[in-house]
């Protein structure tokens, strides 16, 4: 659990734009529909005692009880992550991830108005569900769940639609039916079950729709397969968790920019787009490059009109991690209200004490700056 920081004690619209939990076991048996109850999503104990996922009625190709403790091990030393593989998938959960009115005793102690809600078993399945309509099944049964965990908070915790891409009409539906259901927004994984790139036209009808609703679409890391991480070059890395893990905001990188080579921004000037997850220091030179590129020949090959930089300022945010000592140092430079911050709570690959690496990060920047990072402009985006 973070500590609440005394020097944010004086702001009352914190926002976490990318909080997760950890979803109870039976979610998928639960809330899918029940043509497809027997191929849910499910944990299973094995022969060996341990438990492990269950996708379609087989297990889990990359998934066993050491990545499902590891959802919940933000704050656990080595050694203590080690014990927890000895734990349930629930005895491993910590506080305030897996029981709602737990989570909102744990954003009172920190001070935290409004959570944005992301699930964490939900990042798993999607690299190894190849069928888009059992694809397009679990992602609807989360988004009822995630919809009722939701729902006696006041509005503190707000749901955000998991949405497969695979078939534009669909998704569309899908998106319009979570909306309608509750969520304020929606998320897509960075890479697509079809690999077609996400602002395809066979994707125009779910973009449409996005911006018809006026929700934001935000693209956040998952599980990728393997033959689409755009970061796994080198082979026989051994024991490189570390290394995948830094390097794992390329594909959500790589899904924004292709929304601007196919100009998707022109042609839905009103959809909004948050990137999540992937940092937020690298976001000037990004827009200097792009910019600096589409004024050569190479632009001609796009589908813009405008540079990118404009499209971003209209359409786009990120969202920074409270241990990103250079962000303060850009904000204003691309604009002091484009960028949100996020916990991670519970996820083992960011530190614990988040509220006071936040204060630090904040401390440096403008008032308006600090505002808008804190809570302000996420709420403006998502409609708060």
């Amino acid at each position: 659990m973070a500590n609440p920081s005394p020097k944010l004690a004086g702001y009352k619209n914190i926002i976490d734009a990318d909080g997760h939990m950890l979803e109870p076991p039976d979610v998928w048996e639960k809330y899918i529909d029940p043509k497809y109850r027997d191929r849910a999503l499910r944990i299973r104990v094995g022969g060996d005692g341990k438990e492990y996922l269950e996708l379609d009625g087989r297990p889990s190709k990359f998934f066993n009880i050491k990545a499902l403790t590891l959802l919940g091990g933000m704050g656990r030393d080595a050694e203590q992550m080690a014990d927890s593989v000895n734990k349930t998938y629930k005895e491993a959960a910590p506080f305030g991830s897996m029981d709602a009115k737990e989570r909102l005793k744990l954003m009172d102690q920190e001070n935290l108005h409004i959570a944005l809600m992301y699930p964490s078993i939900g990042l798993t399945w999607e690299c190894e569900v190849e069928d888009p309509e059992l694809a397009r099944a679990y992602s609807r049964a989360y988004n009822r769940w995630i919809v009722d965990w939701c729902s006696d908070s006041g509005g503190r915790l707000v749901p955000i639609a998991h949405i497969s891409l695979s078939d534009g009409p669909a998704a569309a539906a899908e998106l319009e039916q979570a909306v309608k259901e509750g969520c304020k927004g929606a998320f897509v994984a960075p890479f697509t079950v079809t690999n077609k790139p996400h602002a395809h036209p066979d994707y125009d009808p779910f973009w449409a729709k996005a911006q018809e609703l006026d929700v934001p679409i935000s693209i956040h890391p998952m599980a990728e397969p393997p033959t689409k991480r755009v970061y796994q070059r080198f082979k026989d890395m051994k024991g490189a968790d570390w290394y995948h893990n830094v390097l794992g905001g390329q594909g959500p990188q790589q899904a924004l920019f292709v929304l601007f080579h196919y100009g998707l921004f022109e042609k839905f000037p009103k959809v909004k787009v948050v990137l999540l997850e992937s940092s937020a220091g690298w976001v000037g030179a990004a827009l200097d490059r792009m910019d600096t590129t589409f004024d050569t020949a190479l632009g001609k090959g796009t589908r813009m009109k405008e540079k990118p930089s404009f499209y971003f300022k209209r359409q786009c945010w990120v969202s920074g991690d409270p241990d990103e000592k250079a962000l303060a140092y850009i904000v204003d430079y691309v604009g002091n209200d484009k960028f949100f911050w996020a916990s991670d709570f519970p996820h083992f690959d960011h530190p614990a004490d988040y509220m006071n690496m936040l204060a630090t990060l904040v401390a440096p920047m403008s008032e308006t700056a600090r505002r808008n990072l804190l809570g302000d402009s996420c709420a403006r985006v998502y409609k708060l």
